[in-house]
Formats: structure tokens, sequence, C-alpha cells
């Protein structure tokens, strides 16, 4: 029973967060907002909604492995299991100006993420100090991209169009919004009640639940999306996808997460899980700078080093 109530957690989590993110962009639209602001801003947060919420529940439920586990682990995740999957599918050619300042981003994210777990505590005064980083990468971003529109900016306004629903009027597009934000609500507590039962039935850590079965659940909406875009011949929208949410997730739910309620880092996470975070995003960057494409033997390896991760973590 406990695992069809996670089963139906990460259902209703994926469709939350999908009806908030298309609900979300209506109100925007309505709004007069711009579609690129948008796919920066509200795209951004919303496919990062899932995780969001899933950390707050885990955090106010005295769960800091799930909390933790679940960003980092869904990181590690993106990297080594959807890039993979995704470069097996299509070779995932890039553009190197945009990369440079994206995967500058998610280098500076990445290691502010390294410092604020090394620190065993996450305060409010590091969340505050995550989001202003966040807030310092979206102007720097929307500026950029806004001064001279490049395939990054192509990117953020063809995902808006993809998830726009047109003719609908504000009321509707709030009334989806809200919809939304209940649906995640009601998944992400259904997942970590589940997630600690099993932790506790099974004898297996909370953290190692987080880093696995959490984070991995938590990221489906972004491996659907992404495996649909490979098949559709978008590389740019998969890399674009999982740097984005990366960015997100280090910086934005980590930050949330400290603001709202600071938890204590499980020392599992110092020790290990941060640092294979670090070396993940450090071998895509080698990977991306030869030749700026992510080749399907790459993808290939990828998939390997996840399948020996989660090997270490669970066996």
């Amino acid at each position: 029973m406990t695992v069809l109530f996670m089963i139906v957690g990460l259902f209703l989590l994926a469709i939350g967060g999908d009806i908030l993110v298309r609900g979300a962009v209506g109100v925007a639209s309505r709004l007069g907002i711009s579609p690129l602001l948008a796919g920066l801003t509200i795209v951004g947060f919303g496919t990062s909604t899932p995780e969001l919420v899933t950390s707050l529940f885990a955090a106010f439920e005295g769960a800091p492995g799930i909390a933790v586990g679940n960003v980092i682990g869904s990181n590690v995740a993106n990297i080594l299991l959807i890039l993979g999957a995704s470069a097996l599918i299509l070779p995932l050619a890039i553009n190197p100006a945009g990369f440079r300042r994206d995967g500058l981003a998610l280098v500076g994210a990445t290691f502010a993420c390294l410092i604020a777990v090394l620190l065993g505590y996450l305060s409010r005064p590091v969340g505050f100090a995550l989001m202003a980083l966040l807030v310092g990468y979206i102007l720097w971003a929307y500026r950029s991209e806004r001064r001279r529109p490049d395939a990054e900016a192509e990117m953020h306004e063809h995902v808006v169009a993809e998830v726009t629903i047109h003719g609908m009027s504000l009321i509707a597009a709030l009334g989806l919004a809200i919809a939304g934000i209940i649906g995640t609500i009601l998944g992400a507590r259904l997942l970590v009640d589940g997630a600690i039962v099993i932790a506790r039935d099974f004898g297996v850590t909370e953290t190692v639940i987080g880093l696995t079965v959490v984070a991995v659940g938590t990221s489906l909406p972004e491996l659907v999306a992404c495996i649909i875009a490979a098949l559709r011949r978008h590389p740019d929208v998969v890399l674009g996808n999982i740097i984005g949410s990366n960015i997100y997730n280090v910086l934005g739910i980590l930050g949330v997460t400290a603001i709202v309620h600071p938890i204590t880092i499980p020392p599992q996470i110092a020790a290990f899980d941060v640092w294979v975070l670090l070396g993940a995003t450090a071998l895509l960057g080698l990977f991306l700078r030869t030749g700026w494409t992510l080749k399907r033997w790459e993808g290939g390896v990828f998939l390997m080093l996840y399948a020996g991760y989660v090997w270490y973590l669970t066996v």
C-alpha cells in the first residue's frame, strides 16, 4: 500500500507540476509578460516545483536526508541518467556561445551548493545567499538574451510556446495554476510519507531513499520532456532543460527550503554525494567542450556511471 501511495504521489507531482506551469504561463500571457521572461522565471521555477514542494515537506517532517538528498540526487540523475539516455537517442550538439554563459552559471551554482553543504547547516542567511545568486543569474540571462537574441533565447520562447494554451481567460489560467499547486502539495505529501515508511521498514537511511527513489521520481517530468525533445531532434531543448533545472534546484530549492525551514546537512551527503554531483558536472563540461556535442558513447558512459552510483548507495 505504501508503494501505491508513492506512485500516486509521483503521478500527482508530475501532473500538478505540468498544470501549474501551463496555468502560470497563461496568467503571464494575459498580463503581458514576455515569453522570454516567462521562460526564464515561470517555466524555470514551475518545472522544479515537484522537487521544491517535496523538499519543503521533508524538511517540515524532520527528514533532512530526503529534503537535501532529493535535490542532490535529482541533479545527479539529470546529468548522468537523463542526459545519458537522451544522448543515446540523439547526439546533443550545443551552441558554444550560449553554453559558455549557462555552463558557467551551472558550475558556479554547483560550487555554491558544495559550500552550502560543507557548512553542515542550511541556515536562513545561506538560503538568502543562494536565492540572491539565482536572481542574479536570471537578470544576467534575461539582459543578455534580450540585448542579443540567440539560440538560448529561442529555446526559452519555444518552451513557453509548447506549454501555452491559447484562448484561455485569466480566471481559467489562475484556476489551472491553483489546481497545479494543490496537486503538487498532495503528491509531495504522499511521496514523502511513503519514503519515510519505506526507509523505516527496509532499514534503509532516509538519505539513500531521497538520493534515489525520491530524486528520480521528482525528475520524471524532466526525463519525459528530454526524451520527447530528443526524439523530435531538439538537442538545445534537452540541454537547456537540464542545465536550467540543475541551476534552479541547487539555488532555488535549497535556498527556499533553508529560508522556510533551516535544516542540518546529513553527513553522508557532505562526505560523498555532493562530490559525485561536482564530478558529474565537471565531466559534463569536459564532454561538451570536446566538439561541443554530447556523443552517444559519452551518454553510455553517463548511464554506466549512474548505475554504479545507485549500486554503491543501495548494496
